[in-house]
């Protein structure tokens, strides 16, 4: 069992609908539903600030709750939060019965060990994390808090397959068909800087010579229209 599981109390609502909820929001008061193992669904109010506070630790979604409705414990998964768009505040919770047999899908997040000590990493090479989390298949009451990759036995070049990964005990990918990457250690970026290629001797006296000979061209152009802008005003006069 996660070692952040943690316990809410709530109280056991009657009436349901977006009245009712909207009303039990301008009390603090965050509305959810309890569901699951085959027993009858009903709502519940809980207090906003403490559901907030769970919610903002990131574990609702992989660590159990003791929800506590009047002298009932209920042992429960969050499996879907309703946000409002604009504040990000809780707006409703569902939660999810479970006992010590129910099995479901869970998104774990994946943690990568021993970077300072990686091979790959050592020599230059990149971790490009393709998957942050990964769907697993466990016990509702086995969730893992995350998924260890070891990076240390990785060089340069190679990818991390789900597969190759250790799973704790009981666990399976929730899509068994695919193989997929997780991450891959890619070669460092190389940075290419092209210098300027100095002319040779040969190269550089032509171009000289082409630039005094169309210079010459010119001035010898000008010469010439000076000569015959004279020429036509003396006439004129």
């Amino acid at each position: 069992m996660s070692s952040r599981n943690y316990a809410l109390k709530g109280e056991q609502r009657e009436r349901a609908g977006k009245g009712v909820a909207r009303a039990l929001r301008r009390e603090n008061k965050v509305p959810g539903v309890i569901y699951g193992d085959g027993k009858e669904p009903f709502s519940v109010a809980l207090d906003s600030k403490y559901v907030k506070l769970e919610y903002l630790k990131g574990h609702m979604f992989t660590s159990l709750c003791t929800l506590e409705v009047g002298k009932d414990k209920h042992l429960v998964l969050a499996r879907d939060v309703q946000l409002h768009p604009v504040t990000d505040n809780v707006m409703h919770v569902d939660f999810l019965r479970v006992t010590s047999k129910t099995k479901l899908v869970a998104e774990v997040p994946v943690k990568f060990l021993n970077e300072d000590t990686s091979p790959a990493i050592k020599g230059g090479g990149v971790l490009n994390v393709v998957r942050w989390q990964v769907e697993i298949r466990c016990k509702a009451t086995d969730i893992p808090d995350h998924i260890d990759v070891d990076l240390e036995p990785y060089k340069i070049g190679d990818v991390i397959k789900i597969r190759s990964v250790k799973l704790p005990d009981g666990a399976e990918p929730a899509d068994k068909s695919r193989d997929f990457t997780i991450a891959t250690l890619n070669e460092p970026r190389r940075v290419i800087v092209e210098e300027p290629v100095a002319p040779v001797e040969g190269e550089a006296a032509a171009e000289g010579e082409k630039a005094e000979g169309d210079a010459a061209a010119e001035g010898e152009k000008g010469e010439k229209s000076d000569a015959a802008a004279g020429g036509d005003k003396g006439k004129k006069e």
